[in-house]
């Protein structure tokens, strides 16, 4: 008991020393005494202060906002005086085709207020296609056929006079690979709205642009032909394959070029009706069933290449027609949409039926009503290329000998000879598929 209270007493005796304060040495090693010039004076801290009150007062500055294109400001819609409907691509969509619905709200793909111009779902129509009264007549007709004829007019007067072949030979040399850099490229989307700004910018710096298809368009070009010419309102003077020159006109004006909205954003594509349905019109289930699976089996007529150059499938298909009823197109390697697109044209130039696109590969049908006269029709109206390869050598050789001929005069001198052909006999030469290509 004594133990505990001595050791209590012995601590009550202890000496009481100050609390110990932890604070770093450093201080004490390092020391630092700022300047007279970084110490603030009494003046200085007092107009510190009511600098900070007036920054405080002051409105503050709305963050940075980098700019858009879609910002219009106060500026108009733009107008543009081009003669027709304007759709994102105008060969590989086709007016007649009508969709079932849409995937999306009518966005337009201009931008909003950017267009005067409403945009339909489809294209964004020359004409005002809303109904004014019940009781009056339609006038989209009437007015669309003027548009026509004023887009005529206006193109044969920027074309002017027709080319000499000096001066056609002249440009299209001009325009090969070897002389010039500048191309356009033809993909699978085909002529597309923006692609028209594109010419008219070649157009600049010279007279012809090289145009250069590849892909599912080349299925038709003469379509590709006719829409570049109606479009852009130039001359195609060249055409080797998928390569060709368009010419802009003796009258064409860089500064007087017409005004191209471009579009912002690709539109989204409409829902149209299926293309393979389950039963084949005039065949049961089971005939359908057992004609695909023949299909399958049947031989390839051709391998199609990615981005290849497809202008002689149509042709190849009306031959293999001849020998079995049954088609197959080996399009392994393409994508999805380009083999289904190269099914669409395929139905509507040979004429077929579509029977499957399983396996990637396209079979198609003959049908039931198929008759050897018509398809016969169908090679004189549209010869192979191998046909138009060997015609155009032979009237090369019936020319030139003709010219040697014809190039000598009564005292033994030879004259040169040339033809002069007009600007509609070009456009039918550039746009028609039974008039050999150029070498």
């Amino acid at each position: 008991m004594l133990l505990p209270s001595l050791l209590r007493g012995a601590h009550l005796l202890r000496p009481c020393h100050p609390p110990r304060r932890h604070l770093s040495r450093l201080l004490d090693r390092y020391g630092f005494v700022p300047p007279a010039s970084l110490t603030p004076t009494a003046k200085e801290i007092s107009h510190g202060t009511g600098a900070a009150a007036d920054q405080k007062r002051r409105t503050k500055k709305p963050p940075y906002r980098p700019p858009s294109s879609l910002d219009r400001g106060d500026r108009p819609a733009s107008h543009s005086d081009l003669p027709f409907d304007f759709r994102f691509s105008y060969t590989e969509s086709s007016p007649d085709a009508k969709p079932i619905g849409l995937r999306e709200p009518k966005y337009s793909p201009f931008g909003p207020g950017r267009l005067d111009r409403p945009w339909t779902g489809l294209c964004a129509p020359a004409v005002d296609t809303t109904l004014r009264s019940v009781d009056a007549e339609d006038p989209a007709p009437a007015a669309e056929k003027d548009l026509e004829e004023a887009r005529r007019r206006e193109r044969e007067r920027v074309l002017g006079e027709p080319l000499t072949p000096a001066e056609r030979s002249f440009l299209v040399d001009k325009c090969q690979k070897n002389r010039t850099k500048r191309q356009i490229n033809l993909g699978r989307d085909g002529l597309t709205h923006n692609m028209l700004n594109d010419i008219h910018n070649h157009w600049k710096h010279g007279e012809g642009v090289r145009v250069k298809c590849l892909g599912v368009p080349t299925v038709d070009m003469q379509n590709v032909c006719r829409e570049l010419e109606d479009k852009t309102g130039g001359l195609i003077i060249h055409r080797h394959g998928g390569q060709l020159i368009l010419y802009r006109g003796r009258h064409y004006h860089p500064k007087k070029r017409p005004v191209i909205p471009l579009m912002l954003w690709k539109p989204a594509e409409p829902i149209y009706p299926r293309l393979i349905k389950t039963t084949i019109e005039g065949l049961t289930v089971q005939e359908t069933k057992e004609m695909r699976k023949k299909g399958l089996h049947a031989p390839v007529l051709t391998k199609l290449a990615k981005n290849g150059y497809y202008a002689s499938l149509v042709s190849m298909v009306r031959d293999g027609f001849l020998a079995d009823e049954l088609v197959r197109i080996d399009c392994k390697g393409l994508p999805k949409s380009d083999y289904r697109k190269i099914g669409v044209k395929l139905r509507d130039l040979v004429p077929c039926v579509l029977v499957s696109f399983d396996k990637e590969q396209i079979i198609v049908w003959r049908g039931k009503d198929h008759d050897e006269s018509i398809q016969d029709n169908m090679h004189k109206a549209f010869p192979s290329v191998l046909q138009l390869e060997s015609a155009a050598g032979e009237n090369e050789q019936e020319e030139a000998s003709s010219e040697s001929v014809a190039g000598e005069n009564e005292h033994g001198e030879k004259e040169e000879t040339s033809v002069d052909c007009s600007s509609d006999e070009w456009s039918e030469i550039s746009s028609s598929d039974n008039v050999p290509d150029d070498k």
